[in-house]
């Protein structure tokens, strides 16, 4: 199965801080699964380390390839019918990454792997 990960999934995953559901663990861990990051998840990292608000073992340029070749994610790219969905979602969400992970969760009818409760909100499946 397919799943996209939200931003604090791919960090929690790589920093180790032990906050995973028993059951995220298994479906990252399980090789059958097809693990995507989106590109918004590592512009919203890259920016949150240019603005000291999150520090990461490497810089972006390295740890977000490194580590995503280590677990086997797969890049998801963000498409103009991406974007142009978000014009389409309520705003009960305010964080223009979230927008846009939801909208690709919602486009590549891909679970989103996320704690964030007020993506429940919207029409996606949110695993957690």
């Amino acid at each position: 199965m397919k799943y996209l990960l939200d931003t604090h999934i791919f960090l929690w995953w790589n920093l180790g801080t032990g906050q995973l559901s028993q059951q995220i663990v298994d479906i990252m861990s399980d090789g059958s699964n097809e693990i995507f990051l989106s590109a918004v998840s590592a512009w919203e990292i890259t920016i949150k380390v240019a603005k000291k608000r999150l520090t990461i073992p490497e810089e972006p340029e390295r740890f977000l390839p490194s580590r995503m070749q280590l677990h086997g994610f797969q890049p998801l790219p963000i498409q103009i019918h991406h974007a142009a969905r978000v014009h389409g979602l309520p705003l009960h969400h305010k964080d223009p990454f979230d927008r846009l992970l939801i909208a690709q969760s919602q486009v590549e009818s891909m679970p989103l792997i996320s704690v964030d409760n007020d993506i429940r909100k919207y029409e996606v499946e949110v695993v957690w």
